[in-house]
């Protein structure tokens, strides 16, 4: 099933480049916009803070609705950019609280480590080793919170709730699937950003929840049945069938297949 998703992840990039690049090139200007200015407001304490809110807004809202847009593709669609409106008022809301819980978080945090990381008693390293893997925890449950926001719940803490249900009931899958974005991470780092880019990263971790909810499906229509026996082969026939038998050099080489 892991091997499908790659497969699929990539051919929905290719067969979506363009969009993927615009998409991409959005978040270069939402990066501009706080590198460019926050350096200006250094010496300024509440205006840096001003432009460190608006830059976290900005890309929480954008990446809120980029994600619409990889979860259409993921399902063999083609949004336009005319859709952009709708989907940001589907999705304004539950990313802006994201953003603001996320700030919040990283603040309690930072003050956190260093409070107990002073401590000489046992309490100091048990409180940070708490805080560090609750970190990794969301770290690795973040990624089903934009999927889970653009194909089944608009409300915050219904999202926030059924993230860290998937990552709890898959770990396994995420911690490979987290593998999977520091990669394609790493190599968007040669285009600074541009391709595969961050709308990539949304693009496979749309797929990955939209062919992770057909275990669920399974389970709702075969009650009682062992989770590590989902028949994948059968469930993916049909994506199989949509992205069809390609391969990397076909794709680059078509002649020769």
């Amino acid at each position: 099933m892991f091997g499908f998703l790659i497969k699929k992840a990539f051919f929905d990039m290719w067969d979506n480049m363009f969009r993927i690049l615009l998409m991409n090139l959005g978040y270069i200007l939402v990066l501009a916009f706080f590198f460019l200015l926050a350096p200006l407001f250094t010496s300024l304490p509440a205006l840096f803070v001003a432009t460190l809110v608006v830059g976290i807004a900005l890309f929480a809202l954008y990446t809120g609705v980029v994600s619409k847009m990889c979860s259409e593709i993921a399902d063999y669609k083609q949004p336009g950019f005319s859709d952009i409106v709708r989907f940001l008022k589907e999705t304004c809301a539950s990313s802006l609280l994201l953003a603001l819980a996320l700030a919040a978080y990283v603040f309690i945090v930072s003050i956190a480590f260093q409070f107990y990381g002073g401590l000489k008693s046992l309490a100091g390293p048990l409180a940070v080793a708490l805080l560090f893997w609750v970190t990794v925890g969301w770290v690795f449950a973040s990624q089903y919170f934009f999927p889970i926001q653009s194909r089944l719940d608009r409300k915050f803490r219904k999202i926030f709730r059924k993230t860290f249900l998937v990552f709890f009931d898959n770990p396994g899958f995420s911690v490979g699937l987290f593998l999977c974005t520091l990669i394609v991470l790493a190599v968007s780092l040669f285009t600074a950003l541009l391709l595969p880019g961050v709308s990539a990263i949304l693009l496979l971790w749309n797929a990955a929840f939209k062919l992770r909810l057909y275990k669920y499906d399974w389970l709702e229509q075969n009650p009682g049945s062992n989770k590590k026996s989902v028949p994948w082969d059968a469930l993916l026939v049909e994506d199989r069938e949509r992205v069809g038998k390609r391969t990397l050099k076909g794709m680059i080489f078509p002649w020769k297949e």
